[in-house]
């Protein structure tokens, strides 16, 4: 009964960081660029139970353990083994705001913080005071070749994320890298957004206000290029991937498994309770 209660325990303990992660990813459906967290559980090795005889007294000695019958399987407990970022693209919604960017396939706009540089989905952005392009906290963008100073409004990011200031632009905008004769005029070209992937992304620790920084497991950011840079969209946002439904049906699920292992955990205590205070009194 001791190992069944430690058992239902281990389960109410993960439950409860489960719970904890759907929570998280619910509380951030409507924050841009946000990133969904899943739970990777790991059960502990069974033990095989088997009886020392037909009459269920044991007899000494036993003899080979794998010639007495087996009873079955009993479950140790359960541990959260791991958790982890889906990057998974979210929808694309669109504002029509020039400062709202969102990138379409795997990688990061590059921010500079106190801390260094962290990455982000989040393409929120505006112009400080100084004219420099910056997220919705006032940290700086940075381009490949250091900030970004647009000064004004009237600014056009192509989907290589090229920033060209005094543009103006008529046709399709699905035609902005073609950059056909004249249909860019008086442009002044400001710099290309620096935008990163990493050799193993899904190592990237997550950080407040949508950040993501590397560390010793993901290597080395480098500079997206070709297929493996995504397009840049401007006036669009991405949504979180976050799907409420599915979380809201795992956080059902998660309550009951919580419920059932502390039933579990009542109903081992009132039985420890009667073979001490009854069943273990001399007659």
């Amino acid at each position: 009964m001791i190992r069944g209660i430690f058992t239902s325990a281990s389960g109410m303990q993960t439950m409860q960081n489960k719970l904890n992660i759907i929570s998280n990813n619910l509380a951030n459906t409507d924050l841009v660029g946000f990133k969904k967290d899943v739970v990777i559980t790991k059960a502990f090795p069974d033990i095989e139970i088997r009886r020392g005889s037909d009459d269920g007294l044991v007899s000494f000695p036993l003899g080979s353990y794998d010639e007495m019958p087996s009873v079955g399987q009993l479950g140790t407990g359960v541990e959260l083994n791991e958790s982890f970022t889906v990057y998974n693209q979210g929808s694309l919604k669109e504002t029509s705001n020039d400062f709202d960017l969102a990138l379409e396939g795997k990688g990061f706009l590059t921010i500079e913080t106190e801390k260094g540089e962290r990455y982000t989905r989040n393409g929120t952005l505006t112009i400080d005071k100084d004219g420099f392009l910056v997220n919705k906290d006032g940290l700086k963008v940075l381009s490949e070749t250091g900030y970004l100073q647009i000064k004004k409004n009237n600014f056009i990011i192509d989907k290589e994320g090229n920033i060209y200031q005094n543009a103006e632009f008529s046709g399709d905008p699905q035609r902005l890298v073609q950059k056909e004769e004249n249909e860019w005029k008086e442009t002044e070209w400001v710099g290309r957004l620096k935008i990163v992937r990493f050799p193993r992304e899904r190592e990237l620790r997550r950080e407040g206000n949508s950040f993501y920084y590397e560390n010793e497991f993901t290597g080395e950011p480098f500079i997206a290029e070709g297929n493996q840079r995504p397009k840049v969209l401007q006036g669009f946002l991405e949504t979180s991937n976050v799907n409420v439904v599915t979380e809201m049906v795992q956080m059902i699920e998660v309550q009951r498994n919580y419920e059932a292992n502390q039933k579990s955990i009542q109903s081992q205590d009132a039985l420890l309770n009667k073979v001490i205070n009854e069943a273990g009194i001399a007659r």
